[in-house]
């Protein structure tokens, strides 16, 4: 699987950064990340889904504390 591209605009700490971005490329499809975010502790849900077009969404994931996963889907 290709590496994801990733935006930080949250300024994680590179190790942080690093891990997360192994964790998301684990996951091939919407269901997988729900899982993900079901099995975090806390559990997070999808806080919103925008959508872009009719093949395009972003979905917006609470991360830690005020900061958000916005993951572009398609």
């Amino acid at each position: 699987m290709p590496a994801l591209p990733m935006d930080d605009r949250a300024g994680l700490d590179p190790d942080e950064s690093r891990a997360l971005l192994r964790e998301l490329e684990r996951l091939g499809s919407l269901h997988a990340l729900i899982r993900w975010g079901l099995g975090r502790d806390p559990p997070v849900v999808v806080a919103d889904v925008v959508i872009q077009d009719e093949y395009t969404h972003d979905v917006v994931m609470p991360y830690r504390g005020d900061r958000f996963l916005v993951l572009d889907t398609s």
